[in-house]
């Protein structure tokens, strides 16, 4: 998957990337698209500012490359705030998030990235630090009288918490957000608009119609029209003077192996192996992870959400079942049982 430009791995380049291109401003013209989240995210930050107080804390909540990340650095620009950053996976040890929450200074925004991968032990620290701001510090080893637990103040701070899998945070975490932000894919319009706002930074010169048909395989995620045009850039640059025009845009991503719908090589194998190994399914996801060597998550976090999104995949309580749309981008003709819409309904995750 490494060398997908799906892949959900990021490396040093892209990220640099990315960050260049990245929005500074909730401003229409700057992040764009999300407007039911800037919307009510604006009056949040503007009360915060009003009354002189770090805005409550929140929770994004979404597929991959959708902003959370740009919405976190927003937070903290807008309110004149530091931003610290972190993720799940890297704070395995309460003492560490402990240090962390201890060293920030008021008002500083605490971003945890994948929040929902924090240990239950771990997440425990968080609580009387987001509703008291307050931390439990426990001295001493083993259990009993040989243990002893202080309550220290810490400075008033905006938790920014981003996940994927928002079923998979406790419902005790959960409900300490302020707010909850659900972030939506873009449309086609708005995935354009923000090709033409790179390209306006990185001083490519692009033909509206170019924009436009990278927006159309960019799976309404703006991580990946970014890293799409990147690569358009690249092509363009090698095999004309520069200047991105549809034939060569066409080409490109061609070349990357991008079909007209966004699907990549993975996403096309997963399908076939659904249709062809499993008579179309259903079955579930570890198995079909299995049957192509890749990790369950990365198949439900990066793959799953837009073939959902797009009805070539449906979840049933059995497990994951092709759609008739399905067979018919594989150039295959699907059964009969197919169209039974018991057979396609969505259910409980297997």
């Amino acid at each position: 998957m490494a060398e997908s430009i799906m892949a959900p791995e990021q490396s040093t380049p892209d990220k640099q990337f990315e960050q260049a291109l990245r929005p500074r401003s909730l401003a229409d013209d700057e992040f764009i698209g999300q407007s039911r989240v800037k919307t009510r995210l604006k009056i949040l930050i503007e009360a915060a500012l009003g009354r002189g107080e770090p805005t409550d804390h929140v929770l994004l909540a979404g597929p991959p490359g959708l902003g959370k990340t740009s919405l976190a650095h927003i937070i903290a620009s807008e309110t004149g705030s530091s931003i610290r950053i972190s993720s799940g996976p890297a704070r395995g040890r309460p003492g560490d998030l402990a240090a962390l929450l201890n060293s920030l200074r008021a008002g500083d925004v605490l971003f945890i990235d994948e929040i929902h991968r924090l240990s239950k032990v771990v997440e425990e620290i968080l609580y009387p630090a987001m509703e008291d701001r307050q931390l439990d510090l426990v001295t001493g080893r083993g259990s009993g009288a040989a243990q002893r637990t202080y309550r220290i103040a810490i400075e008033p701070f905006t938790l920014v918490g981003a996940t994927t899998r928002l079923g998979l945070l406790s419902a005790p975490l959960r409900d300490r957000f302020g707010e909850i932000y659900r972030l939506d894919y873009y449309s086609d319009p708005e995935c354009a608009a923000i090709i033409n706002r790179s390209a306006g930074l990185l001083e490519v010169q692009i033909r509206p119609e170019a924009a436009e048909m990278i927006a159309t395989r960019a799976r309404g995620t703006a991580r990946v029209c970014n890293r799409l045009l990147r690569r358009v850039r690249d092509y363009c640059q090698v095999k004309g003077d520069g200047s991105i025009t549809t034939e060569l845009a066409d080409d490109a991503l061609e070349m990357l192996d991008i079909d007209r719908q966004g699907l990549d090589d993975m996403d096309r194998r997963i399908l076939a192996t659904i249709v062809r190994k499993y008579d179309g399914g259903p079955v579930g996801i570890n198995t079909i992870a299995a049957s192509l060597s890749e990790d369950p998550a990365t198949i439900e976090d990066y793959h799953e959400p837009y073939l959902l999104q797009i009805g070539y995949l449906a979840r049933t309580p059995r497990g994951r079942q092709a759609t008739r749309r399905a067979f018919e981008h594989l150039g295959l003709t699907a059964p009969k049982r197919v169209d039974d819409p018991g057979q396609l309904a969505f259910g409980i995750d297997p």
